[in-house]
């Protein structure tokens, strides 16, 4: 059975609530009646069968019933970030080779720059109707594409196929306990494989699905009161509802995290407030997601005195191969994985995911950083993400960004960007120099520093390191 035939079997004729977002619940018969609809629009506006749609999209009922209905009617949607800029857009919409490009209303002035900037038409999101036929099977074999962040060149393309997302349902619903009784909340974006993923598992368990545009406390509380039972956080808000004393307003049974670690701190705290949740690190890429996770055994152990478990992604999850391509001397080397839910395989058979790692003794993998972002100091190899992870247990920084920058003498070398807790105290560099120092071998020390308010982020979390290396240059050249 298809990901779409199983997400047609849960819900046809259901007036269980499939979506409950500001408009209001929608039961799961009314969004395939929706579904329906939306597939006989996509049909009319003209877009070939296969081709995928550009779409600037939010999570939403109407979102999901034309994800569903594209999937249907082999016009897959391609949802990208609405709040890219034009030129960013520009390169996803011109290779999707599609005549328009799909937007919500609040959209409708960037497409339409980007409609000027590509030669397509701009298609606005109708009112979806729920229709009297039934949504057809699915017509082609992509159920939905989603584009990688492009950090570092142009984002690339990457379709999820009806048993990939099959496999993948199945995999995360059995890892985060979700079901038919669960409701799903999340502020993820519909265009990252966090956002949307976990979202497209909900829908073919039957679960409700809780969305919001914008992550506050508020919508935390208002979501309380709804029963919701799973949600997907970055450690970031986790620290804001702690803080706001708002994390038990709802009570989970599973917290899902991503995009950076939790600190030791942070969790001994969440499970303090809430004794009976079970936490999920999951670690995964647009190409292929989940790779590894930390269960929730893995985190009371953590917290009961396991610390270092927490500067792991955790081991391989079920059913997937993972090893360790052309290791160092230190057991670094590429990751790379096989699996039936994984979007992308190369000629060998695995999917070569461009992050550095190691694993221990026990499985448990332990990321370095990506490929292109290795450092080589006068001819050691250093990993950013080992400096940054030492920088972020100094009690004074809330955050870090490690580069590599040009050395006349050394080839390269690397600068830190510190974001500390007290803005008006920030750590001094001799002491930052010296925590460093005492934690990794005197060539990791960075040689060169710069505290900031914020560091750059991309919508997925990830840290835009080309930024950096734009700010180290400015200010080298004041």
């Amino acid at each position: 059975m298809s990901w779409l035939e199983q997400v047609v079997a849960v819900h046809a004729g259901s007036g269980h609530v499939a979506v409950l977002d500001a408009g209001g619940p929608v039961s799961g018969r009314v969004l395939l009646g929706r579904a329906a609809t939306a597939a006989d629009f996509l049909v009319r506006l003209g877009v070939p069968a296969g081709c995928p749609v550009p779409a600037l999209l939010t999570t939403n009922a109407d979102a999901l019933a034309l994800l569903l209905g594209g999937a249907a009617a082999n016009r897959p949607l391609a949802p990208l970030g609405p709040r890219l800029t034009v030129t960013e857009l520009a390169g996803p919409v011109r290779e999707s080779r599609a005549p328009v490009l799909l937007t919500e209303p609040e959209w409708a002035g960037v497409a339409a720059e980007v409609a000027a900037a590509t030669g397509v038409r701009v298609a606005p999101v109708p009112v979806l109707r729920p229709s009297g036929q039934d949504l057809a099977e699915p017509g082609g074999p992509v159920a939905v594409h989603l584009h990688t962040s492009g950090t570092t060149g142009a984002a690339r393309r990457v379709p999820l196929t009806q048993d990939v997302l099959s496999a993948r349902s199945s995999l995360l619903a059995g890892l985060t306990g979700l079901c038919r009784d669960s409701r799903y909340a999340t502020g993820s974006p519909l265009h990252h494989i966090g956002g949307l993923g976990n979202v497209l598992v909900a829908l073919s368990v039957g679960a409700a699905v809780l969305p919001t545009t914008r992550f506050s406390v508020e919508w935390w509380r208002r979501v309380g009161r709804l029963g919701v039972t799973h949600c997907l956080l970055v450690p970031s808000m986790i620290e804001m509802l702690l803080a706001e004393d708002a994390l038990d307003a709802v009570g989970l049974r599973t917290l899902i995290y991503g995009a950076a670690p939790i600190r030791p701190d942070t969790l001994r705290r969440v499970l303090k407030v809430l004794p009976g949740v079970g936490l999920v690190n999951l670690f995964g890429q647009t190409e292929g997601s989940p790779i590894t996770c930390l269960d929730p055994e893995d985190h009371v152990r953590a917290a009961a005195g396991s610390p270092e478990l927490l500067a792991s992604v955790g081991r391989a999850v079920p059913g997937l191969r993972m090893r360790i391509e052309e290791p160092s001397g230190a057991g670094v080397g590429e990751v790379c994985a096989a699996a039936p839910h994984l979007s992308y395989q190369a000629d060998d058979g695995w999917l070569h995911t461009g992050d550095l790692g190691s694993l221990d003794a026990d499985g448990y993998l332990y990321l370095s950083g990506r490929r292109h972002d290795m450092v080589v100091r006068g001819g050691e190899n250093v990993y950013p993400v080992e400096v940054e992870q030492v920088l972020a247990g100094h009690p004074g920084v809330a955050g870090a960004g490690v580069i590599g920058v040009p050395d006349p003498r050394l080839g390269e070398t690397l600068a830190a960007f510190i974001r500390p807790r007290d803005p008006e105290r920030p750590p001094p560099e001799d002491e930052l120099r010296s925590f460093v120092r005492q934690r990794l071998a005197g060539f990791k020390v960075p040689a060169h520093w710069h505290v900031v308010a914020e560091l750059p982020h991309n919508a997925s979390g990830k840290l835009l390191r080309r930024e950096l290396r734009t700010r180290h240059d400015e200010q080298r050249a004041c």
